[in-house]
């Protein structure tokens, strides 16, 4: 359906931090190239909540028609407002994008009763294909397999991205029958064993290619193989731990020449501490050659 790599693209600003419309769809395609089967526009790592929704909308356009006739473009369209979750969506719809990735509504902490009739008035603009985000850590409450049962009866509810390292729960979505992503990129392989999809990933943007070998070593039976190189992948993992995101991912961008810029406030820009150690997990990717005094 969406594929099995997907990457939550970050979004270039220029200097005056308006959006860098070339530098975006430069991205999308150099990711689809590199291993994604798809991009996320506009999630958490694309910065949107900062985003204005004009500024929204004419990223899905760039992404549909940089690589929407080879890669997955799905529209993260979720915020804890129902009627403005709507309006994202049934205009996303209209742009042509393949999908939506909708968040557990945050911070207002609704009852369940609550967060399936926002996700079933989100879907009812639309006959696509809709992507579950259950993010604890950031959203304040998990979603429980009985609430994403219940999810999974509307029609294109059809994938969930986890962000919980509970297996359980992990291998009770694909029990329902419903595609399960990793939602944070040290879950892909764990998730890959109990029958997961593949991953909604942020590492990808520097090790596509890796992480597309890791999966196709897994389909191909090499089990071992795949643990393997999901071992030697530590470094990008490490990467995204030095500052929270997309601060790190953002500084690795610069570093490799892709030129995205800064981030808009609250976020700020990496200080040289954790720009030197978003360096180091380059290097020791062997993506960036050591420097030496």
């Amino acid at each position: 359906m969406f594929g099995e790599i997907l990457t939550a693209i970050v979004t270039p600003f220029k200097s005056d931090l308006s959006v860098d419309i070339e530098r975006f769809r430069a991205l999308a395609s150099y990711l689809v190239d590199n291993g994604s089967d798809g991009v996320v526009v506009t999630g958490t790592t694309g910065e949107s909540p900062t985003l204005s929704d004009d500024e929204r909308f004419a990223l899905y356009e760039v992404a549909v028609d940089e690589v929407g006739d080879r890669a997955t473009v799905v529209a993260g369209t979720g915020t804890y407002s129902t009627e403005h979750s709507v309006h994202l969506t049934a205009r996303a719809h209209e742009i042509g994008v393949h999908g939506f990735l909708v968040v557990t509504p945050y911070y207002n902490k609704p009852p369940v009763r609550g967060i399936v009739a926002h996700f079933e008035a989100i879907a009812a603009v639309s006959d696509r294909p809709i992507i579950v985000y259950n993010i604890p850590g950031r959203v304040v409450l998990n979603l429980a397999t009985e609430a994403i049962a219940q999810l999974a009866e509307i029609p294109n509810v059809q994938a969930v991205k986890q962000a919980n390292p509970d297996l359980d729960q992990a291998r009770r979505i694909v029990e329902l029958g419903l595609d399960l992503y990793a939602g944070d990129d040290d879950l892909v392989f764990p998730f890959l064993e109990v029958g997961g999809r593949g991953g909604v990933c942020v590492h990808t943007h520097v090790v596509g290619p890796q992480v597309k070998e890791m999966l196709m070593r897994f389909r191909a039976g090499d089990v071992e193989g795949a643990r393997a190189l999901d071992l030697e992948l530590a470094p990008s993992i490490d990467l995204l731990r030095v500052v929270v995101n997309p601060i790190a991912i953002k500084c690795a961008l610069n570093l490799l020449g892709h030129e995205v810029g800064g981030v808009r406030l609250p976020l700020v820009a990496a200080t040289d501490d954790e720009r030197e150690a978003v360096r180091g997990c380059l290097e020791r990717l062997g993506l960036l050659a050591s420097v030496t005094a």
